[in-house]
């Protein structure tokens, strides 16, 4: 891989903020689902939910044999340079929710 193949993959958005935007785009999503979508293994998607769940951003509901999963919108971003936004502002501003929450 060349120089210019490494740069060209990197995002501005960590996978962290990516499954945040796949539950926000479909609370019933299964993790190889998310996997698939972000580009992460089924195991690291597992691992991200986790701590998505631990860190109170997002709640998961057990549903027979699925998880619903439901975000906690009100929640402050985590970095001190965005901690002043919620996870509301961030996906409005990727376009994922309306106005309104």
């Amino acid at each position: 891989m060349d120089a210019l193949d490494t740069r060209s993959r990197w995002t501005f958005l960590t996978n962290h903020a990516h499954v945040l935007v796949c539950i926000a785009d479909e609370p019933d999503v299964r993790g190889r689902d998310i996997a698939a979508k972000v580009g992460i293994t089924e195991r690291a998607a597992q691992a991200i939910i986790s701590d998505l769940v631990a860190d109170g951003y997002v709640s998961k509901i057990r549903e027979g044999r699925r998880n619903r999963y439901e975000l906690h919108l009100n929640r402050p971003l985590r970095h001190s340079l965005e901690a002043e936004q919620s996870v509301s502002e961030l996906l409005q501003a990727l376009g994922r929710l309306g106005f309104s929450h």
